[in-house]
């Protein structure tokens, strides 16, 4: 595999890693920032210094929470594809390679309905998520993607393949 191929498959696993690695860099000159400041004699230095440490800590916080967000998606995928069962992406681009909206509004429907037939089943929510995305919703998608998460920890809809 030449370096085109290698980053074309991996592209984005690169680019977790590399937003990853910046972030962990921020929080780690933030920390050292933040003691610093907690060790001055000043108490409006202290102040700031506690309160810049905060924002590590939720930094810190976010990061590991997408990550395991992304982990958990990443498995699920992987199951549905296993199962034959990811949506098709035949939907039209336009030249730019963006969704047609027009033609994501219209293939929406379907999925909305099977997760009303079976609000339990976390595959369902997964290729709503999918939908919304495709529809450009992406806070709805990423709130069906962790509702599919949600019932996939709890074993929800695996008693069927599809």
């Amino acid at each position: 595999m030449n370096v085109v191929d290698f980053y074309r498959t991996h592209r984005v696993k690169l680019g977790v890693l590399l937003v990853t690695t910046l972030l962990v860099f921020w929080l780690v000159v933030a920390f050292q920032r933040s003691f610093l400041l907690l060790g001055d004699p000043e108490p409006v230095a202290k102040a700031i210094g506690a309160g810049y440490l905060l924002l590590p800590c939720i930094g810190a916080w976010a990061l590991i929470r997408e990550l395991f967000f992304g982990a958990q998606t990443q498995r699920m995928a992987r199951q549905l594809d296993s199962e034959g069962g990811l949506p098709v992406d035949d939907l039209p681009r336009t030249p730019a390679g963006r969704i047609v909206r027009s033609a994501a509004d219209q293939a929406f429907p379907a999925y909305q309905a099977a997760v009303e037939a079976d609000p339990d089943n976390w595959r369902s929510w997964f290729r709503l998520s999918c939908a919304y995305d495709a529809a450009g919703d992406r806070k709805r998608a990423r709130r069906a993607m962790r509702d599919a998460a949600a019932l996939h920890k709890r074993g929800a809809g695996d008693t069927t393949g599809g």
